[in-house]
């Protein structure tokens, strides 16, 4: 894991095109602004497990989606 130290309106970017700047630091909480296109999924970790979970939940009990197709005999 990188570590990097911020102060307030102060910037870190990622790639090209995403960047991640403190906006407020309030005793433990920080506040982030994330700039990153459109197509890239923003989550916060405990959603992003909770969706995770949901498609795991989702895809159990289906052994082989072709079975569930017509045959064309």
């Amino acid at each position: 894991m990188l570590v990097l130290t911020r102060k307030t309106g102060e910037s870190i970017q990622i790639g090209d095109d995403i960047e991640l700047t403190v906006i407020s630091v309030k005793g433990d909480q920080v506040k982030l602004g994330i700039n990153a296109p459109k197509n890239v999924d923003i989550h916060r970790k405990e959603v992003y497990l909770s969706i995770q979970e949901e498609n795991t939940e989702a895809s159990k009990g289906i052994d082989n989606l072709f079975n569930l197709l017509p045959k064309n005999d």
